[in-house]
């Protein structure tokens, strides 16, 4: 994306209005049209938290699309040890020699979107690309950026609405996003 691209799609804590969310899906859905040229488009959908976001951006786009969803199984685990997350998805898709384009709602630490990006990658699809709606940087735990995204946001809080859940799982059905403070972790008791 270009900076000036990249500019609009910058947002600190606080709300995201539908109408800002529907005008920044459009100009992504426009910037992938072009990057596509009209080249069929398969697009992996995290369906967890990505399904609204890939809804309204499929919808924005000039070409034929054939959509596979996807869900993320992502467990802790505990291993000689020491605590560890393991992710698992379903049988994927074949997508060899398709352009690919994977749709999720939130990049934070990018360990399950580096693992299906992989995952896709090893059925040698002709371009493989990631589209987030909330990039959240400061998290990251991989080396991984989104080739789209629609804001870039700080790391410190929750958002909510446009088919993001809160902690209760209630609030993906608002039109628009806010953000919620993170609740702090528990301490454990010590045995």
């Amino acid at each position: 994306m270009s900076g000036g691209e990249a500019a609009k799609g910058t947002s600190r804590q606080g709300t995201l209005s539908a109408v800002r969310i529907a005008t920044r899906v459009a100009e992504l859905g426009r910037a992938i049209t072009r990057a596509y040229q009209g080249r069929r488009v398969d697009v992996v959908v995290m369906m967890d938290r990505g399904f609204m976001f890939a809804a309204d951006l499929i919808r924005q786009l000039d070409a034929q699309v054939v959509c596979h969803f996807v869900g993320a199984e992502v467990r802790d685990v505990e291993q000689g040890g020491h605590a560890r997350r393991e992710v698992s998805f379903g049988a994927g898709p074949n997508v060899k020699g398709r352009d690919v384009l994977v749709v999720d709602a939130v990049l934070d630490s990018g360990v399950t979107q580096e693992f299906l990006l992989r995952r896709l990658g090893d059925t040698q699809p002709r371009s493989l690309r990631m589209a987030v709606l909330l990039d959240k940087p400061e998290q990251r735990r991989v080396a991984l950026e989104p080739d789209y995204f629609g804001f870039r946001t700080a790391s410190n809080g929750l958002w909510v609405g446009y088919g993001l859940a809160a902690s209760n799982g209630m609030g993906r059905n608002q039109r628009a996003l806010s953000t919620k403070p993170l609740e702090a972790k528990r301490a454990r008791p010590k045995k």
